[in-house]
């Protein structure tokens, strides 16, 4: 359930268990794909928006969780979590020379993501 680009609510379908509580993710943020300069990536990691949001209000913005949580309209128990598994994802990939691609990445909509327009897909 995606709002607008620009700062909505940013829902996903339902799985198995608790449904995942709404994100309120602020600003226009540009998602992008990420990956290293040497070879080809073998693995990708996949980032959701609200963790990339999550990522920017505590590590780079310098918010404590409780004012993140607040932002995002989420606890600060459900801020940690997502904060901690996008963390583990980004070191993942840092370490280990994967990939990261960030759902809903932008560039598939306006100048063309290389994955999405390569032609043996």
């Amino acid at each position: 359930m995606d709002k607008d680009r620009d700062g909505g609510w940013c829902g996903h379908g339902r799985g198995r268990g608790r449904p995942r509580a709404h994100r309120m993710i602020r600003g226009g943020t540009a998602f992008r794909c990420f990956g290293p300069l040497c070879g080809q990536p073998e693995e990708v990691v996949p980032l959701r928006p609200e963790e990339v949001e999550v990522l920017r209000l505590v590590d780079l913005e310098g918010l404590d969780q409780t004012a993140a949580a607040e932002s995002m309209g989420i606890s600060r128990k459900t801020l940690w979590r997502d904060l901690h598994r996008a963390r583990r994802k980004v070191a993942d990939a840092l370490v280990h020379g994967k990939a990261i691609r960030i759902a809903g990445c932008r560039r598939q909509e306006e100048d063309g993501c290389p994955e999405v327009d390569d032609p043996e897909e």
